[in-house]
């Protein structure tokens, strides 16, 4: 194999993300994913991927238009100024190995630990109109962990509320170690570091050990690592053997992922709510100019403002929102002032707004323009990542195999 990335996330520059096909993208995506993806393309070796699979999880129900919104996506994508010379780009299904390591991973993963994602609750309280009692479902966080996993990437970026999502994976990357990358003398030299604390201390780190692996008990294992770290009986080296006994580290077969945080763009809807296609209130990124235009007109301001002469409130006025993501300071000052003295409509507010969107779509449509009028070069982009991403996951499964015991050499 040629390819190699190194574990150590020091040295290791590698990052990988996705992003479900849902159709054209629009600009709550481009601030909040895309124009992050463009930053990193320029300082790290990045894989992003079309999660067509994980789209499956919730949109069984609807594969007619899947192929429609895999292309869109990746015309988006590229519009957005992601670049196929400095990122890989690839389709999730095209590369069977992430459900070969999906379906190892499942052998080692505890039910409980897949339960207790945030999302999951979350997710069917939000789609009750859906069927999610399936394994599909269950199982998409385990899937996610497989598609960083197989490309030992070193950090995954992510807002907040996705952090869990990592932490998972790290604590699965752990347990696969644990079971699969530990030498043949590990087992029995954890056993004798445990004997040698004293039948007290050993009785209570198992128990803690059993909390954390079966239920992931976070504060069982903050609880087991101070009880480590506290006994007089075992050296450094022993300690260091338990705390990795404790979090199933062993060999690192399958590197940790670090969650790389990235600041939450907060792009409102034309109504004021978080711009989503569920509340119909988007601009996609590549909108025709006079629809972006009356839709921006026509778009809500502070219920105060009856009249032209009323002063208004620019915290109370879903304008000024947009006005915090596309005006420089001078324009944003020039509107506070404006609306709260009355001194102009809202129409006039609108107009800098209407004139900075449009500016930023005709780049994008600029960039999208040759891969719409010839598709085949889209798909030429996705062939090369394609093939790119398979010769790391072929690499990364023949390490998993032969340390899992299937590859029958």
């Amino acid at each position: 194999m040629t390819t190699r990335s190194p574990e150590n996330t020091a040295t290791n520059r590698r990052v990988l993300s996705g992003m479900r096909p849902t159709g054209r993208l629009h600009l709550g995506h481009y601030h909040g994913v895309l124009k992050n993806w463009v930053r990193l393309q320029k300082g790290y070796e990045c894989f992003y991927f079309v999660a067509d699979w994980h789209a499956l999880t919730t949109h069984y129900d609807a594969p007619q238009t899947m192929g429609e919104h895999v292309w869109e996506m990746v015309i988006d994508w590229l519009a957005a100024g992601v670049d196929p010379e400095q990122a890989t780009l690839f389709i999730q299904s095209r590369i069977p190995e992430h459900a070969e390591l999906h379906l190892l991973l499942s052998m080692v993963t505890p039910l409980g630990w897949l339960e207790r994602v945030p999302s999951f609750k979350d997710q069917q309280r939000k789609l009750r109109d859906k069927d999610l009692a399936t394994y599909g479902f269950l199982g998409y966080p385990l899937l996610q962990a497989a598609d960083i996993l197989m490309y030992r990437a070193a950090h995954v970026p992510v807002g907040e509320d996705q952090v869990p999502h990592v932490e998972l994976t790290r604590e699965i990357a752990r347990r696969f170690n644990y079971f699969f990358g530990r030498g043949p003398n590990f087992d029995m030299e954890a056993q004798q570091a445990i004997e040698q604390m004293g039948k007290k201390a050993a009785k209570s780190f198992v128990r803690l050990k059993q909390m954390f692996n079966e239920k992931g008990d976070r504060a069982a294992h903050a609880e087991a690592i101070a009880l480590i770290r506290a006994q007089p009986n075992i050296n450094q080296a022993q300690q260091d053997l338990l705390a990795g006994f404790l979090e199933g580290r062993g060999k690192a077969i399958l590197p940790e992922p670090e969650a790389l945080l990235t600041e939450a763009a907060k792009m409102p809807g034309l109504d004021g709510q978080k711009m989503s296609k569920s509340y119909d209130n988007i601009i996609a990124l590549r909108d025709e100019p006079k629809r972006v235009e009356q839709s921006i007109r026509v778009m809500p301001t502070d219920p105060a403002r009856v009249r032209i002469t009323d002063p208004g409130d620019p915290d109370k006025c879903p304008v000024w929102q947009l006005h915090l993501v596309y005006s420089d300071s001078e324009t944003r000052q020039w509107a506070a002032t404006g609306c709260r003295a009355a001194s102009f409509g809202c129409l006039e507010c609108k107009r800098p707004l209407i004139e900075k969107v449009l500016q930023q779509q005709e780049e994008i449509r600029q960039r999208a323009q040759p891969y719409e009028s010839n598709p085949a070069k889209v798909k030429e982009v996705i062939h090369a990542g394609c093939q790119k991403a398979r010769a790391v996951a072929a690499e990364t499964m023949e390490i998993v195999r032969e340390a899992v015991g299937t590859a029958h050499k």
